[in-house]
């Protein structure tokens, strides 16, 4: 997003500021390829977790089995119209992969899977009727451009509405990872102070992680669990170990659902049975084959030893889970 032309930043405003222009070529896209008699069984999957917790790396994992159709930068900017915008867009064979914003060794290119799919739900509000038909129209497309059966979806947001997906996506399976806390905290801290540093040297990186939703951190971060708050400050540490506190003590009430799977990022780079309890846990033939390396930090910045005393019991009772 900060090497866009100025061409692309323009096509980005067009096509995702504003609800009303999504919402008409996402007619048109269910005008034009929408096929009534092409049903999906449900079988899809849903990532998500706490930013910086291992979310993308799980989703490039899965998605290199080639069994899932999910969201690329290839969708971008036109995410709610795939097939429309695939047939407009002619953009050629991926560049070489690069690394991303975050400076966290993540590499991407045109073909690489995001998260995305906020975009749709800034334009649709899951407690609405008509939401769930939408939503199931959305994904069938999509799964119709990659021509697949199943969605893969990566959205830190999804927590706001994980009891909807679980109730209207019985056959889905959702996994949510958690890192080690004081990690976890240190680096949401970090991306927190580098995107804010971007956003005031480049306002379209800003505005470019507002239309997609991407809240997570920046100049426009916003808590996903908001009540009970004692460490205000985000340009504190203890700020974000009360929030992880807060945000795996509210899902630990899903640790004996069956379309649950918690998943420790520690283990993700460590152990080879943690991949197979994914393997299993979505039912994929294809084994997944990716390097997860962990990253660890020294940890300089003060913060409360009570504090995170509660946080690492907390983690301890998720690990126990695996």
């Amino acid at each position: 997003m900060n090497n866009y032309t100025t061409t692309q930043k323009l096509l980005h405003r067009i096509a995702l500021s504003s609800n009303f222009f999504k919402e008409i070529y996402f007619d048109f896209e269910k005008m034009f390829f929408l096929n009534e008699h092409t049903k999906l069984d449900g079988n899809h999957v849903f990532i998500s977790g706490m930013a910086r917790s291992g979310t993308t790396i799980l989703l490039n994992a899965i998605y290199n089995t080639k069994e899932f159709a999910s969201l690329t930068y290839q969708d971008m900017p036109f995410v709610l119209s795939p097939n429309l915008w695939s047939k407009l867009n002619k953009g050629g064979n991926a560049l070489n992969k690069q690394e991303r914003a975050h400076e966290d060794g993540i590499k991407i290119n045109t073909n690489s899977p995001e998260a995305f799919e906020e975009v749709f739900w800034k334009n649709f509000h899951y407690d609405e009727s008509d939401t769930f038909i939408e939503f199931t129209n959305f994904v069938q497309l999509l799964c119709m451009k990659y021509n697949k059966h199943r969605y893969l979806s990566k959205n830190n947001q999804n927590i706001k509405r994980i009891d909807y997906l679980i109730k209207n996506f019985p056959n889905s399976k959702i996994i949510i990872p958690f890192r080690e806390p004081l990690q976890h905290a240190n680096s949401l801290y970090n991306q927190h102070k580098k995107f804010i540093s971007l956003q005031k040297k480049d306002d379209f990186i800003r505005k470019y992680m507002f239309w997609i939703g991407h809240s997570e951190f920046g100049m426009d971060y916003e808590l996903i669990f908001k009540d009970n708050i004692i460490h205000e400050d985000s340009n504190e540490l203890n700020h974000w170990l009360e929030q992880w506190m807060l945000f795996y003590d509210k899902l630990y009430y899903l640790h004996s659902n069956k379309q649950i799977l918690f998943i420790c990022y520690e283990n993700l780079c460590n152990e080879n049975l943690a991949w197979d309890s994914i393997q299993s846990f979505i039912e994929i033939k294809n084994e997944i084959d990716f390097e997860f390396i962990e990253s660890k930090k020294e940890i300089t910045l003060p913060y409360e030893e009570n504090l995170y005393r509660q946080c690492i019991s907390l983690y301890q009772k998720l690990k126990y889970l695996n």
